[in-house]
């Protein structure tokens, strides 16, 4: 486009020329050796510009002619090399689909047109070749070829990384690893693997100096390196808070945590135990309330509740009791309150609370509690043991859970696969568990409502008075068979219609209501059996 602009150019400017020569007439003579040679203007003008043009055609035509043999040798040069990177391409594609076959046809190809020493790509398709056919030996020589080429280095360390990892090989895997990050640190492979190793070793400072050096790319790359650097100092808070040498350097860590991300909760709870070892509660107790604000955890309630030593069961549940006012109908508040009114004896502020939270969320330790309550309430092993039928079909409990792991606190590493920042806060897989139908019964209300009822005061009402002692010289004088016996003084009449089920009342299928009281009341109910009293259940 430029080569044609600048030739109309020409043409035009030209084409002024002339005209403006044609409006100006005038005679040119030239007297040379004794001729006077006379011509117009415009004739010697043409004739100037004619030889020009003969000079240049001239010079283009000599110019051609001499490189000639160059240009032809360079037009089959390329068109060699343009075979050569064809075969090389289907080379690749091959490998990559798998076909050996035809990757090493290609490769052979590619070897007779082009030199493996101006492309290092025949080294990585004969790599691949190789890794295809299942000659590990003769892939990792390619690539260590490959890593001593400048070009081809990060290839080649990678091919022999993945090979290392093959093999079972952490620590060669690591020194390539640590030999590509020296070179390129902005390799994610490279950075990754360092940062698991020392992650691993519990390197935490050399971890963190290498999620500082590298330089995000995205957005999303800068979240993940902030969850990053969020996960590796709260790891070190803890390595150092465990080990009791700097517990304010542990706290600074953890802190520094909570400004990246406030709502973690590993970081919240190292922050609080080390205030606290500080003496310091008033501090502790606002980090546990914003993490607490933002979501309820079981384990924030419990430091919360037993932050501070010396309290009585009562003073627990008033602390419990503030925790239910920043974050109301909740689960997890509710449980905090039920536990905490149970150490401190008042069932009736637990079993509701309880109730309440299995209402909302029905989990294995909400049906733990009610027959923690149930057993300390009123002792009754009926209805503790329907508490723990629930508890076994209740879903699992949050907890801690890794790689199919479950740990009861939070770990910064997979202990399963060595991966940084595996552990997630969710119900553990439960083969038990199947799934929920639309409209079925929540289990907590049908589990309420099939109570059985409280089996020991019916045993004060079903067992008979002891019998007074008669006097002496007296004989007791025993009823006729045949005679109307006498009427004795049974129970109440509602507790009579309670235990004394109607006539034409249908059985149900199942065999009817729960008959098992509990193993505390067997021996008074086979004694009030053989004495004749009333059995209820």
């Amino acid at each position: 486009m430029t080569r044609l602009l600048c030739f109309v150019l020409l043409v035009l400017a030209l084409g002024l020329g002339f005209a403006w020569l044609a409006d100006r007439p005038g005679e040119l003579s030239i007297i040379w050796q004794g001729q006077r040679i006379a011509m117009s203007l415009m004739v010697a003008a043409t004739i100037t510009v004619s030889l020009m043009a003969a000079v240049i055609f001239v010079w283009w035509l000599l110019r051609v002619v001499l490189t000639s043999p160059h240009a032809l040798q360079r037009h089959f040069r390329a068109r060699k090399r343009d075979r050569g990177y064809q075969a090389l391409s289907t080379g690749l594609i091959a490998a990559g689909a798998g076909d050996a076959a035809s990757a090493r046809k290609m490769l052979s190809r590619a070897k007779g047109l082009i030199r493996a020493d101006q492309e290092p790509l025949v080294h990585l398709l004969e790599a691949q070749a190789a890794l295809i056919e299942g000659n590990h030996d003769e892939a990792r020589r390619k690539f260590e070829l490959m890593a001593d080429d400048p070009e081809t280095r990060e290839l080649g360390l990678r091919g022999l990384y993945l090979e290392a990892r093959r093999l079972g090989a952490s620590e060669a895997a690591r020194q390539y690893a640590e030999r590509a990050a020296e070179t390129a640190p902005q390799l994610p492979w490279a950075a990754d693997a360092v940062l698991e190793q020392h992650s691993r070793t519990g390197e935490w400072d050399e971890a963190l100096k290498l999620v500082d050096h590298h330089r995000p790319a995205s957005p999303e790359e800068r979240k993940q390196l902030d969850r990053r650097k969020v996960v590796l100092l709260t790891a070190r808070a803890r390595a150092r808070l465990e080990s009791q040498t700097d517990p304010k350097a542990a706290r600074d860590d953890a802190l520094a945590a909570l400004k990246i991300d406030e709502t973690f909760v590993p970081a919240g709870l190292i922050a609080a135990k080390a205030y606290l070892r500080e003496d310091n509660l008033r501090k502790a107790s606002n980090i546990l309330e914003r993490l607490w604000k933002a979501g309820p955890h079981p384990d924030v309630a419990r430091l919360f509740v037993h932050s501070r030593t010396g309290d009585s069961a009562l003073d627990r549940l008033k602390r419990a009791e503030k925790l239910e006012a920043l974050h109301p109908n909740n689960a997890e508040t509710l449980f905090a309150v039920a536990q905490a009114a149970l150490d401190a004896r008042q069932f009736a502020v637990a079993r509701p609370k309880a109730e309440a939270a299995a209402r909302l969320a029905p989990s294995e330790r909400t049906f733990l509690l009610l027959a923690d309550i149930e057993d300390a309430d009123t002792g009754d092993q009926g209805r503790i043991r329907h508490w723990m039928n629930q508890a076994l079909k209740a879903p699992r409990d949050p907890a801690w859970t890794a790689d199919g792991v479950t740990s009861p606190e939070w770990l910064p590493v997979s202990p399963v696969t060595g991966k940084l920042d595996a552990f997630e806060w969710k119900t553990p897989v439960s083969e038990w568990q199947g799934p929920i139908e639309n409209g079925a019964v929540n289990p907590a209300e049908e589990a309420i409502r099939t109570l059985p009822p409280v089996a020991i005061a019916d045993r004060a009402v079903a067992s008979p008075p002891a019998k007074k002692p008669e006097p002496a010289g007296e004989i007791a004088l025993k009823p006729d068979v045949g005679a109307q016996p006498v009427e004795k003084a049974g129970p109440p009449p509602a507790t009579a219609a309670r235990a004394t089920p109607a006539a034409d009342e249908p059985k149900p299928f199942f065999g009817g209501l729960p008959d098992d009281p509990g193993v505390k009341a067997e021996a008074n109910r086979e004694a009030g059996t053989a004495n004749g009293g009333f059995r209820f259940f």
